[in-house]
């Protein structure tokens, strides 16, 4: 299990609100392992660093009210334009079946691979 520990307060703690986690060193250790990840000794530090930034800024996500925000499927307000569905090939059925190696009753013969 993933421990989470809480930062010490800075200024920023206070002025935000928010309550900010931090993840330790061993426990990225921890997750390399059971991902089967491998992580350089000297690189841990700083990737440390980086997941406790990225629980940050998904603490700054959640403190956000959007309880009269209505959702939405695409935030860009545009629709696709769609080209008009005609056919634009002929029918060549007959022409490739005459080239094919086995045809039957307007389907193609082809040999057994599955018993």
């Amino acid at each position: 299990m993933i421990s989470l520990r809480p930062l010490p307060p800075t200024e920023a703690f206070f002025l935000s609100g928010l309550y900010s986690m931090a993840i330790e060193q061993d426990d990225i250790e921890k997750i390399a392992e059971l991902a089967r990840i491998r992580i350089d000794q000297g690189q841990i530090g700083q990737v440390t660093q980086r997941i406790t930034e990225i629980l940050r800024m998904v603490d700054q996500l959640q403190a956000v009210d959007t309880s009269e925000v209505q959702p939405m499927a695409n935030p860009l307000d545009a629709t696709q334009i769609l080209r008009p569905d005609e056919v634009t090939e002929s029918n060549r059925r007959e022409a490739f079946q005459a080239i094919a190696p086995a045809v039957e009753d307007g389907l193609y013969l082809v040999p057994k691979v599955i018993d």
